[in-house]
């Protein structure tokens, strides 16, 4: 099952940072976590107010939590938030993503949630210059929020895999979060396509056709990757697509109503403390829903237990 103890919020009060803190809360909540709200004050910014002044109500939170996909369930009470565990603080510091790194690092963080851009603001095709510092340095899970919550139901997670021991450890992750949000995984490869003149392959350009065997493979080997994976019986679906990986998780996410993405890091060329997979980092960028990014260093969520998954065509 996932393990989650302290769980980091950094916030600037911007409205990003409001949604990375609903979730921030439910997952407190959920996993009984100590959850830490951290703001950094750079050189020459004031802050004479206390974080309360800033934060949304949490009578406002509770009501934008009961809405997410998957958490109101015919039969369950709802959970209040009140007697979630909070510490807050303010530190000063020369860079931001520094500063929360270093907090993460200190109070033994297991997650930090937090949202892509803040209050400068920037276009819709790339990340706040701390929200990709801090994933691409964190030695811990992030969870980067970029949207809104959509409020659909039943949910869906999903996870894209490579068949590599990262993989696994996504599909683990997926699989205890499925239980909690009663949301069904899909699971998604990507069969990457080499971009050649039509006449190269005399006017065929899909890899499928020519090699039919590929998605037959590529289907057994998901369900063996699903099968090494721990967790709980929850449903599963496969899905394979061709074309350039990044753009086609994004795709299929907005398609098929994904409430969220579970995906493993991966470094480039082995410097893993300092670089992301550029697939991974074009889905941060561009996904409509939020995206818990798992390292392939550090701190693991998931405590093995005995596991069986629910399969469905």
């Amino acid at each position: 099952m996932i393990h989650i103890r302290n769980i980091l919020f950094p916030t600037d009060y911007s409205r990003c940072s409001d949604e990375a803190f609903v979730r921030a809360l439910w997952l407190a909540e959920r996993y009984d976590a100590a959850l830490h709200i951290l703001h950094v004050l750079l050189p020459l910014e004031s802050d004479p107010h206390s974080l309360k002044h800033y934060l949304p109500a949490l009578d406002l939170v509770q009501g934008q939590i009961d809405q997410l996909p998957g958490i109101a369930h015919e039969g369950r009470p709802l959970k209040r938030y009140a007697d979630v565990k909070i510490i807050t603080e303010t530190v000063r510091g020369i860079s931001a993503a520094s500063a929360i790194l270093e907090y993460s690092n200190e109070h033994e963080i297991d997650v930090i949630v937090m949202g892509t851009h803040g209050r400068k603001g920037i276009n819709r095709l790339m990340m706040g210059s701390v929200a990709e510092d801090v994933v691409r340095m964190a030695t811990c899970a992030v969870m980067s929020v970029r949207e809104p919550a959509r409020k659909t139901s039943p949910a869906h997670i999903l996870v894209p895999v490579d068949f590599s021991d990262h993989s696994v450890e996504a599909l683990s992750v997926a699989r205890s979060l499925a239980v909690d949000l009663d949301a069904t995984i899909r699971v998604l490869h990507v069969i990457e396509e080499v971009i050649h003149p039509s006449f190269y392959v005399t006017g065929q350009t899909s890899l499928s056709a020519w090699f039919p065997e590929l998605e037959a493979t590529a289907l057994r080997e998901m369900r063996r990757l699903t099968a090494r994976a721990e967790g709980p019986d929850v449903p599963i679906e496969y899905h394979i697509k061709e074309g350039r990986a990044s753009l086609e998780i994004v795709s299929f996410a907005k398609r098929q109503d994904i409430q969220l993405i579970v995906m493993a890091s991966h470094g480039l060329s082995g410097v893993e403390h300092l670089l992301l997979g550029s697939v991974t980092e074009r889905v941060i960028r561009l996904a409509p829903c939020p995206v818990l990014t798992l390292k392939s260093f550090g701190k693991r969520l998931i405590k093995n237990e005995e596991h069986r998954a629910v399969e469905f065509e």
